[in-house]
């Protein structure tokens, strides 16, 4: 595993204004995040992936629909891949972003474990979720689990961008019904892609009891990303999607969930199947396999292992303070 060193690149701060809009409303979108070369890597992959050029992330597809052959109905019918950091180089990169890393350092850490990676096509006709909150699904304890949308395309109101509920996030977690009678989530016959092209593009909100808790903190914002736009969102904040209605446009985006690396991890195997990406833990953890250079803190020489915190630093901007 290769490291770099923090003064060896330009760092993204973030401002104390920023965290605070983050804390407040339980989303920060970092406008032009990723630099044009970086977005466009990221983009020239999932060219790869629709083109058939990669093709050690086809069992990846959630859906069986995925076709190895030049069929674009059928390469069309298939909308996100799981995990793909754990097979493909370009995946662990873009998960191990540093500035992407920068701003999770801020706002949850300063240690960071990355746990997920999503790649979404949603093309046209295809995609939309309702309303949901990850830390149902991805539980860290304690809760220290966030969310990083990084925008491949344009992302508005017709082909499907996420909409959320500001401040909603001070909700606590409202379990499926699954889970001992809970709360209706997404209708899961869309998000399956078995709702007809005739059907209205909004999903029932009447089946998604998180529609009335959602209601509650007024109208709903749909997020407009550009390319390299990064959005982060607290795990508990209500979010949803709709259906892409455009006829050529695709909404790509690579979804990405990460932790504080001082927290337990239960889901997926526990934390040594999670890649420490930030700072340090006293907690077991995985390394990059695929040779993304991450930044890790050194660890303390007397064993007395006190951390570090971010603080406000003078000038409005966050940092990191050793304790």
């Amino acid at each position: 595993m290769s490291e770099v060193k923090p003064q060896e690149r330009i760092r993204y701060t973030v401002s104390v204004d920023q965290y605070v809009d983050y804390h407040k409303n339980g989303y920060l979108l970092v406008k032009g995040l990723l630099a044009k070369e970086d977005t466009e890597r990221l983009l020239s992959w999932t060219d790869d992936i629709y083109h058939g050029r990669v093709t050690e992330l086809d069992h990846l597809s959630r859906e069986h629909a995925w076709m190895k052959g030049t069929n674009k109905t059928e390469r069309l019918s298939s909308a996100r891949m799981h995990m793909p950091h754990l097979h493909n180089k370009t995946a662990e990169w873009g998960l191990l972003h540093p500035l992407v890393l920068d701003v999770l350092e801020a706002l949850i850490g300063p240690d960071v474990l990355a746990l997920q990676s999503m790649l979404f096509f949603n093309p046209p006709g295809k995609g939309g979720q309702g309303w949901h909150q990850d830390s149902f699904y991805i539980q860290t304890q304690p809760d220290s689990l966030i969310g990083a949308w990084v925008a491949l395309d344009r992302a508005d109101e017709s082909n499907g961008c996420l909409w959320v509920a500001p401040g909603s996030h001070h909700e606590p977690i409202y379990p499926p019904p699954e889970a001992r009678k809970g709360y209706v989530h997404a209708d899961e016959r869309h998000i399956q892609g078995l709702v007809p092209a005739s059907a209205p593009s909004n999903l029932d909100d009447s089946v998604n009891n998180l529609s009335e808790i959602a209601a509650k903190y007024g109208e709903s914002v749909p997020v407009i990303a550009e390319p390299g736009d990064v959005l982060f969102f607290h795990s508990h904040l209500l979010h949803r999607s709709y259906r892409n209605e455009t006829a050529d446009r695709f909404r790509r985006a690579y979804v990405l969930h990460y932790c504080n690396a001082r927290s337990w991890v239960p889901w997926s195997g526990s934390n040594e199947n999670h890649i420490l990406a930030r700072g340090r833990t006293h907690l077991p953890y995985a390394v990059p396999q695929l040779g993304t250079a991450v930044e890790l803190s050194p660890e303390p020489v007397s064993g007395d292992d006190s951390g570090s915190m971010m603080v406000a630093m003078p000038g409005g901007d966050m940092g990191k303070m050793e304790m």
